[in-house]
C-alpha cells in the first residue's frame, strides 16, 4: 500500500516588473517597493533582491531607499543575509548602519558585534552616529558589562550633542546601573533637562532594583508618582522590591494598583503575575503565591519555576515535586536550568536523598543540561546533611567546576552537626573557605570551627578560636529580626532595648517566659554562643531578636492574624523549640525566614519537621 505524501511547497515566485514593456523607473521602484511591503518570507525576499540589483541604478536615490527596507526585512529574518546585504551597499546611511546595530544589540550572541560594527562605524568616517545609534551600542554594552566601551561612547554622545536625548540618557542610566556604577547612573539621571517621559523614571527603578537597592527604589517610585501614574513596567520593578525587601503589605498594594488602575493586558500580563507569585513566595504568603498562580490565563517557564521554588522555600517539597510533574505532563515547553535548582532545593529542604540523585541524573541525562554550580550546592548539601559527607566530599572533588565558599561551608557545617567530630577534615574545608572567599565570611567560619571543637570538647581549641577573633577584630555577625505591622516595618538585635515600647515588649516576653517555665522548659546555650561567652552571659538565647521580634508580634497584631519574622542568621535549636511552644500556647502562627528559608510553626509544630 502507497501512502499518500503531502507534496513539498514551492517558493512562490512574485509578479516581479519587465522594465522592457516601458515602464518608467520610478513605477518601477513602486512596484518593487509594494512587494516588499506584502513580502512574508526570506525566499521572496531575496527575488526581490535580486530583481533590485539587475533593473535598478545604485546611484538612484529611490534604489538606496529600495535597499535599506531589503536591509532591514533581512535584519529581523536572518542576520547573517543582511551583512551580506550591507556589504553590497557602496555608501550605506546612517538608518543602514542603525538597523545592523540594532539587530546585534537584540541579539542573545551579537551584542560584542554590535560593539564592534559601532566602532566600524566611526572608523569610516561616512556617517557618523545619531541619536538612535548611541541607544543600541549602549544596550549591547550593558549586557556585556562593558563599562570602558560604554564610557566612550558616553564620550562620543556629548561630542555630538545627543547626551541630552531622552532615549540616549535612559540608556546611560542603563548601562551604568548594570555595571553597578549607580553613582553615575544618579547623576545622568538628575541632569536630564525634563524628566517627563515616565520611561526615565522606570529605568531609574528598575536599576536601583536590579543591584539590590530596594529602599530607594520605592523612594524613587513615590517621587514619580507627583509626575506619573506608574504603568505596568513601574509595577512589575515596585513588585520585585517588595519581594527583595519581604514588604508584603506593600507588594498587597501594588497588586490591588494593578487590579485596579491598569488595564487587562498588564493585569493578565504573564511578566507582572510571574513576579506577583514570587513576591508573595518571598513574603511569606504561599497561599496568596498560589491563588495568583492559579489564576494566571497564561504561564510560562518562569512562571512555574517561581511556584516551585517558592514552594521549595517554604519547605512543601512534595508539592513542589508534584508541580514540576503538572509542567512536564501538560505544558509545551521543557523545564530549564532554573527547574532543576528549584526542585533540588525542595529535596535538600526534606532531606530528600534519594530523590535528589533521581532529579540530577535526570536533569542531565534526560533533558540535556549541563549542572551549574547552584546544582552541585544542592546536591551537596543535600547529602553532606543527610550524613554522606564521604558521598559529598567525592562529588565535589570530581564536579567539573570550581567549588565556591558556599559548598566548602555546607560541608564544614555538616560536619558540624556530625555525633562524631571530624576536627582535621573541618579544618581543611575552613582554610578552603577562608582562603576562596571574596567576602567577610571568617566570622561564620570561626563559629562553626569552634562548634566543632566544643562537640569534641576540646576547650583549649574553643578558647584559641576566640581569643584568634579579638585578635583580629572579629565579630560574630549580630542577629537581626524584621517584623512589619500596618506597613511598617521595625527591626530588633539581640538584647535590643533601644525601641520605643521596650518596656511593654518586656513585659510580654516576662509572660512569655512564665509560661514556658510551667510546661517544663528549659533554655539551653548552643554550641555557637561558646563562641562569644560574654555575649552569652548578658544577652544569652531568651533575648534573642526573634524572640523580642515576636514578643512585638503578639503585643500589635490582631488574633488570627500570622505574626511574620525575617531574620539575617539560621535560628538556632533553642529558639526553634521555644517558637514551636509559642505557637501552641498563645495558639498564633508564626512564619519565619531565616538565612536558608521559612518555618511555618503552628500548634506546637514546624513545616520543617525539624530539619533544617
Amino acid at each position: 500500500m502507497v501512502l499518500a505524501t503531502t507534496p513539498t511547497p514551492r517558493p512562490r515566485h512574485l509578479p516581479l516588473p519587465n522594465t522592457s514593456n516601458g515602464d518608467s523607473r520610478t513605477h518601477h521602484h513602486a512596484h518593487l517597493l509594494r512587494l516588499l511591503k506584502e513580502c512574508t518570507d526570506m525566499s521572496q525576499l531575496k527575488q526581490i533582491h535580486a530583481h533590485t540589483l539587475r533593473t535598478t541604478s545604485p546611484t538612484n536615490p529611490h534604489t538606496l531607499f529600495l535597499q535599506s527596507r531589503i536591509l532591514h526585512f533581512s535584519s529581523l529574518a536572518d542576520i547573517n543575509y543582511a551583512f551580506r546585504v550591507f556589504d553590497q551597499i557602496e555608501k550605506p546611511n546612517s538608518f543602514m548602519w542603525n538597523t545592523l546595530l540594532r539587530a546585534c544589540a537584540r541579539s542573545s550572541e551579537r551584542e560584542e558585534q554590535a560593539i564592534l560594527f559601532y566602532c566600524k562605524m566611526l572608523e569610516e568616517g561616512d556617517v557618523f552616529p545619531d541619536e538612535y545609534t548611541f541607544p543600541f551600542v549602549l544596550r549591547a554594552c550593558a549586557y556585556l558589562f562593558a563599562l570602558s566601551e560604554g564610557k566612550q561612547a558616553h564620550g562620543n554622545a556629548v561630542k555630538l550633542g545627543f547626551d541630552s536625548d531622552v532615549y540616549v540618557s535612559n540608556s546611560l542610566i542603563h548601562l551604568y546601573a548594570s555595571c553597578g556604577c549607580l553613582e553615575l547612573a544618579e547623576k545622568v539621571f538628575e541632569e536630564m533637562r525634563e524628566r517627563r517621559s515616565i520611561v526615565s523614571w522606570n529605568v531609574m527603578i528598575d536599576s536601583y532594583v536590579r543591584v539590590g537597592e530596594f529602599e530607594t527604589a520605592l523612594k524613587v517610585f513615590g517621587e514619580m508618582q507627583k509626575v506619573f501614574d506608574p504603568d505596568g513596567y513601574t509595577m512589575q520593578s515596585v513588585i520585585n522590591a517588595c519581594a527583595g525587601l519581604g514588604a508584603l503589605y506593600l507588594g498587597m498594594w501594588a497588586h490591588g494598583y494593578v487590579l485596579r488602575k491598569c488595564d487587562s493586558s498588564v493585569a493578565n500580563d504573564v511578566l507582572i503575575n510571574s513576579s506577583l507569585v514570587d513576591m508573595y513566595c518571598k513574603c511569606g504568603s504561599l497561599k496568596l503565591a498560589q491563588q495568583v498562580f492559579d489564576w494566571m490565563p497564561k504561564r510560562d517557564v518562569t512562571s512555574w519555576n517561581y511556584m516551585i521554588l517558592g514552594l521549595a522555600l517554604h519547605g512543601q517539597a512534595e508539592a513542589a515535586l508534584k508541580c514540576f510533574d503538572r509542567l512536564v505532563e501538560t505544558e509545551s515547553f521543557a523545564p530549564n536550568s532554573i527547574t532543576f535548582v528549584g526542585v533540588l532545593s525542595a529535596c535538600n529542604h526534606r532531606g530528600m536523598v534519594e530523590e535528589g540523585r533521581k532529579f540530577f541524573d535526570m536533569m542531565v541525562k534526560d533533558y540535556r543540561i549541563e549542572p551549574r554550580l547552584e546544582h552541585y550546592g544542592c546536591l551537596v548539601d543535600l547529602l553532606a546533611r543527610a550524613g554522606f559527607i564521604d558521598e559529598a566530599l567525592n562529588l565535589v572533588t570530581t564536579m567539573p567546576v570550581k567549588p565556591d565558599t558556599v559548598i566548602w561551608r555546607s560541608l564544614l557545617d555538616a560536619c558540624s552537626k556530625q555525633h562524631e567530630a571530624r576536627i582535621e577534615l573541618s579544618q581543611e574545608m575552613a582554610r578552603q573557605i577562608l582562603e576562596s572567599s571574596e567576602g567577610d565570611a571568617s566570622s561564620g567560619v570561626y563559629v562553626l570551627l569552634s562548634r566543632i571543637y566544643a562537640s569534641a570538647s576540646r576547650w583549649n581549641d574553643v578558647g584559641s578560636i576566640r581569643k584568634l577573633m579579638e585578635e583580629e577584630g572579629i565579630t560574630k555577625e549580630p542577629g537581626c529580626s524584621l517584623i512589619e505591622i500596618d506597613g511598617i516595618t521595625h527591626e530588633f538585635f539581640a538584647g535590643d532595648t533601644s525601641h520605643p515600647r521596650s518596656r511593654e515588649i518586656f513585659r510580654v516576653l516576662d509572660t512569655i517566659n512564665e509560661k514556658l517555665e510551667a510546661v517544663g522548659y528549659a533554655p539551653e546555650c548552643s554550641q555557637g554562643d561558646l563562641i562569644d561567652e560574654k555575649r552569652w552571659q548578658s544577652v544569652g538565647v531568651g533575648l534573642h531578636s526573634e524572640r523580642i521580634a515576636i514578643a512585638f508580634g503578639l503585643l500589635n497584631l490582631k488574633p488570627g492574624v500570622p505574626i511574620r519574622i525575617f531574620k539575617n542568621l539560621r535560628i538556632c535549636n533553642d529558639c526553634h523549640k521555644v517558637t514551636k511552644l509559642i505557637s501552641e500556647l498563645f495558639e498564633v502562627e508564626i512564619i519565619m525566614r531565616d538565612r536558608a528559608r521559612f518555618h511555618h510553626f503552628r500548634d506546637g509544630v514546624c513545616s520543617c519537621m525539624d530539619y533544617w
